[in-house]
């Protein structure tokens, strides 16, 4: 299987394009088999793409095109001075290499041709490709062989390929270029945002206490997710907010590898030494490709038997034996609601095995009745119009577009994705970032009081 784009490669290719784009997924010879005519059905006609190639030596090289791919009648080449090939990858190292057209070149960019999958440049092209359908054999591709034929700034075509043509897949992804207008017909309304409607929120969240007949005092708030996405830094902008200052308590940042090595039960208290609010922020080891949260570590978690502060031990698993072991733990103890934290960044690669991983996961919680809510992290990273100020955000048509898609990812209601920029550069509090954090806090209260709600018959 393909290690898919990390998220430092997918954002050289859209910096290599422009750096203001989104890639929506159009073609994967691995899910609609290696055919041309595929190909053709699904990209023609639908303007700037993207074409990513995967092959046996962890190796990731691709092309871009302005220009429309065409497979019906004769071939053509096509005119295309904004074409260039890349690579992002070679030997499972990220790479940044960008192989611009020739200015003399620029009528041959691609090659257009009903019975082949995308061409770049013509006669023997620069770019790995096939004819009609291939089969694979273990999983691997064999594809056409390539030959240097001076369309594009590049000489060495096996260092490019990796010397292989064994392709263990390939992806052609729409570019959509530009920043996206905000629409006067917002796809989730809410009131005109200001300092009274932030002032509102945060009262609500004050005064906020769980059902008293449960007897829990604080709802826990299990965050988990891929590591990178956001969970510790959603905690630390709830707790800017009602501290007054930006704070980084929990550690936080942008890796593949947890940073959180415990499991932490975090209060948030009002200001600097008042008292806690009626919440509690749980954060656990993020998920990751071969180690990460453990599923039977993530169920002792959700049914309340790991104390607060435990340090996971690469190991040795989580268990009965486990220093503070809750041998039987009350509804105080349980986890009350889940928080899946997702990039919004990667959602349209998202890897086929963190989806795995994550619906292992969401049934666990499913067994449990636990309800679940989507953090959307890094609007303002996937949306550029959306940069400085996010208080639009329910204007933008492209974060609903991406929201139908966490949806059909998650098998959750749109209603349970919420869209958030957490705190992550800036040095002082800002009105539209605080808004949209409480909104979705106010939505997770809420859903853990339905939770609780269970209980009153018991």
């Amino acid at each position: 299987m393909a290690i898919p784009l990390q998220a430092e490669e997918l954002a050289a290719i859209k910096q290599m394009i422009g750096g203001n784009v989104r890639l929506n997924l159009l073609y994967k010879i691995s899910r609609d088999g290696c055919s041309a005519s595929t190909f053709h059905t699904k990209c023609d006609c639908k303007g700037p793409t993207i074409t990513v190639i995967y092959n046996s030596n962890d190796t990731v090289y691709g092309g871009y095109t302005s220009q429309n791919w065409l497979g019906a009648g004769t071939e053509y080449s096509a005119y295309d001075e904004k074409a260039f090939l890349f690579q992002v990858r070679y030997n499972g190292t990220s790479v940044q290499k960008k192989y611009s057209i020739k200015a003399d070149k620029l009528a041959n960019a691609i090659s257009c041709y009903h019975d082949f999958g995308p061409t770049f440049g013509q006669g023997d092209p620069e770019f790995p490709s096939f004819c009609g359908v291939l089969k694979p054999s273990n999983g691997v591709f064999v594809f056409k062989g390539t030959e240097a034929n001076n369309v594009y700034n590049i000489t060495d075509i096996a260092s490019f390929t990796n010397d292989s043509l064994e392709v263990q897949d390939l992806e052609v992804y729409k570019v959509d270029e530009g920043l996206v207008e905000t629409t006067v017909h917002p796809w989730r309304k809410t009131p005109t945002w200001n300092i009274t409607y932030l002032q509102n929120l945060k009262r609500e969240i004050d005064v906020y206490a769980p059902l008293e007949v449960t007897g829990v005092e604080q709802v826990n708030v299990l965050l988990f997710g891929q590591c990178g996405a956001g969970k510790s830094s959603f905690f630390n902008s709830i707790n800017s907010i009602f501290k007054g200052v930006i704070t980084s308590q929990a550690p936080s940042g942008s890796t593949d590898k947890s940073l959180t090595n415990r499991f932490r039960k975090y209060q948030v208290r009002r200001g600097r030494n008042g008292s806690p609010l009626s919440f509690r922020l749980c954060d656990t080891k993020g998920l990751e490709k071969n180690e990460g949260l453990h599923p039977d570590e993530f169920s002792f978690v959700l049914d309340g038997h790991m104390p607060d502060k435990y340090l996971f031990n690469a190991s040795s698993l989580f268990g009965p034996e486990s220093p503070g072991y809750v041998a039987m733990p009350s509804i105080r103890d349980k986890i009350h609601i889940v928080v899946i934290v997702i990039d919004a960044t990667i959602v349209d690669v998202y890897p086929d095995e963190m989806t795995v991983k994550l619906k292992s996961m969401q049934g666990k919680v499913n067994q449990r009745g636990i309800p679940q809510i989507v953090l959307l992290t890094k609007i303002d990273k996937y949306c550029k119009a959306l940069q400085g100020d996010v208080s639009k955000i329910f204007s933008a048509p492209e974060i609903g577009e991406l929201v139908d898609k966490v949806a059909e990812l998650t098998g959750l209601p749109r209603a349970n994705i919420v869209p958030i920029k957490n705190y992550e550069c800036e040095m002082e509090l800002r009105e539209d970032i605080d808004i949209l954090a409480l909104l979705a806090l106010r939505q997770i209260l809420n859903f853990a009081d339905d939770y609780l709600t269970n209980f009153l018959d018991d």
